[in-house]
């Protein structure tokens, strides 16, 4: 067993990151500034779109934009239980109702056959999933959006560099989301931004996460700046940094590497569990689509394996190997519970899936050799 701890996921930052963010730091503008200026505009040019506005978090984000779309008390927003509770916490902080549908087995993303079904006159917004990178069916969700006059918001945060039809999630539709966090198909540290079409939303966005200031803002110290400015609501403080933007930078440019590599790691991993009856393998869809792997999730089959999840994710820790557990179903989580009166058994899909679903690592720094040690444990543990 090696003594050195495998985590399941790592990130991979270049030594031209890491000496601009050094850059950074000795150029006395660390906070929001002239990085951030250039990294937006290099998201603007990736996802070709008008409107690209980075902001500390994928969070941060969700909650803007919901913000922004102008909720009122009762009004509901459809998403998946399989997520994060971000997905969940914003709709709540934004004043809404969060109203679920169950996910598809087949492919962990929200059921789009159940989505009519859940539609009533309160509906504003329908939020999908792109789950673990794989991208929701968005012709068919968007049709009924379209049908029924409803908003969405692509929650993106495992999405960026997955593709769907020919085409990158966030140069399309109505309002996307992505997540740089650590363990993210690309990172800033912390942060995440917001691409739309709409210009109501960018203009609001920019207005909400900096403390409602009504202009560009991150120049008024400098020579060219000014410190007038009007505050025309009451914002957050949600900006980026040129810190995190130094990284982002570079990092995008890197994106199509790093979604390569993924893909690489991921089919190493099809292949080698593919006759191993402890597992069930993720699945794709028929239609056209790149799936980015976010994250590599099997599902244990616990009478074959002869232990659950969390037993596996134990025996793993226990020889070195870290996993991940992505996600337990957020409607059962105690506030949701009390708060909305959900129920075990409401979403039986996604009440399994959370039972048996388990991270291995994979990342892009990942090597043969690291992959193979992952395996190897694995063999052990089963006795393969």
């Amino acid at each position: 067993m090696s003594d050195e701890f495998l985590p399941f996921s790592r990130p991979l930052i270049s030594q031209a990151a890491i000496d601009d963010v050094v850059a950074c730091l000795k150029s006395g503008w660390i906070t929001t500034g002239p990085r951030v200026a250039q990294f937006t505009e290099a998201l603007k040019e990736y996802f070709k779109v008008a409107h690209a506005l980075p902001l500390m978090s994928a969070t941060a984000g969700l909650h803007l934009t919901l913000l922004a779309m102008n909720l009122e008390p009762g009004d509901e927003v459809i998403t998946t239980p399989l997520t994060f509770a971000a997905t969940l916490n914003t709709i709540v902080l934004a004043g809404g109702k969060p109203v679920l549908v169950d996910i598809n087995p087949s492919t962990l993303n929200m059921d789009v056959n159940l989505l009519e079904s859940a539609i009533t006159s309160r509906t504003r917004v329908i939020i999908p999933v792109h789950f673990a990178g794989l991208p929701v069916d968005l012709d068919p969700l968007y049709e009924i959006a379209n049908k029924q006059g409803l908003r969405v918001l692509e929650d993106a945060a495992h999405a960026i560099g997955t593709e769907y039809k020919g085409k990158c999630i966030g140069s399309f539709g109505d309002t996307q989301v992505f997540s740089f966090h650590p363990n993210k198909n690309m990172t800033t540290g912390e942060g995440g931004c917001v691409v739309t079409r709409d210009q109501h939303i960018a203009d609001q966005i920019a207005r909400l996460r900096f403390h409602g200031i009504d202009r560009q803002a991150w120049n008024r110290y400098g020579k060219s700046g000014t410190q007038d400015y009007e505050i025309v609501l009451p914002g957050y403080k949600s900006n980026m940094m040129d810190i995190q933007a130094a990284i982002g930078i570079h990092q995008l440019k890197e994106l199509a590497g790093f979604i390569r590599r993924r893909n690489e790691l991921a089919e190493r991993y099809q292949e080698a569990l593919s006759d191993w009856p402890q597992w069930t393998l993720p699945q794709r869809p028929l239609y056209d689509h790149l799936h980015s792997w976010h994250i590599y999730t099997p599902l244990i089959n616990e009478e074959a394996a002869r232990m659950n999840r969390n037993e596996f994710m134990q025996v793993m820790k226990e020889n070195n190997i870290g996993t991940g557990l992505h996600y337990r179903a957020v409607h059962l989580y105690p506030y949701y519970r009390q708060a909305f009166g959900f129920h075990l058994g409401d979403f039986p899909h996604a009440e399994d899936i959370c039972e048996r679903i388990v991270s291995l690592p994979l990342f892009p720094g990942m090597t043969d050799a690291e992959h193979d040690r992952v395996l190897d444990v694995m063999y052990t543990i089963f006795n393969c």
